[in-house]
């Protein structure tokens, strides 16, 4: 991979990529609601504490690369950013809605299982199984452009292996793999994690009803 990012613009990105999908109302994000996404509990691992300096840093870095841009309206006195990362016009990095989804979640909570992606990447893309979203990383794995993610070994008395991104740089395979997983989140994370998701899919339900009550009126 030609992108290498620290773990605060990682953070950024990875954010950046999920409320663009999430909360498309409220995208681009102010600074304020980037950093409480990068701060938030829920869904991040590890979870940070950054303040909006470390952010902002972290952000116009990002835009001298061109991987965040600034769409600030003319006179506005907030700043909008959004990610650059993938699908612009002319950029190099070209992901479908799978792909961009498990790198999104990698990015938010580092190594994962299969499995776990599948369950953590809900409202950002659809997987038939598990078996679709192992084929979607061994892909990844082998972009001729630069391998995206890396398969780490077994953990013993483990079921499924772990992969990891690259876009912090190179993996200490053997490493990694020997730690073992920390608890993803405090409760009370996983809590609003799963409050987030019941909103979410109520939002979607409200939105079929309303397109149904159209077709009945029209």
């Amino acid at each position: 991979m030609k992108i290498e990012l620290t773990a605060t613009e990682a953070r950024v990105i990875g954010c950046l990529i999920e409320k663009e999908v999430t909360t498309p109302d409220q995208y681009p994000l102010s600074l304020n609601a980037l950093t409480n996404a990068c701060n938030q509990k829920s869904n991040r691992e590890p979870v940070m504490g950054l303040s909006e300096a470390e952010v902002l840093d972290a952000v116009n870095i990002l835009i001298e690369r061109r991987l965040v841009s600034d769409e600030s309206g003319f006179n506005s006195r907030v700043s909008k950013y959004q990610h650059r990362f993938c699908n612009t016009e002319f950029g190099d990095v070209q992901l479908s809605e799978q792909e961009k989804a498990i790198v999104c979640c990698m990015l938010l909570r580092g190594a994962q299982t299969p499995g776990e992606i599948r369950t953590r990447t809900t409202r950002l893309a659809a997987f038939s199984d598990v078996s679709e979203v192992e084929s979607i990383l061994e892909r990844l794995a082998r972009e001729e452009s630069g391998a995206y993610v890396v398969k780490l070994p077994r953990e013993a008395g483990k079921r499924e292996s772990r992969y990891m991104h690259l876009l912090c740089g190179p993996v200490e395979v053997d490493k990694l793999s020997n730690l073992a997983p920390q608890v993803q989140g405090t409760a009370e994370g996983e809590r609003i994690n799963q409050l987030e998701e019941e909103v979410f899919a109520l939002r979607k339900e409200v939105e079929a009803l309303k397109e149904r009550v159209t077709l009945l009126l029209s």
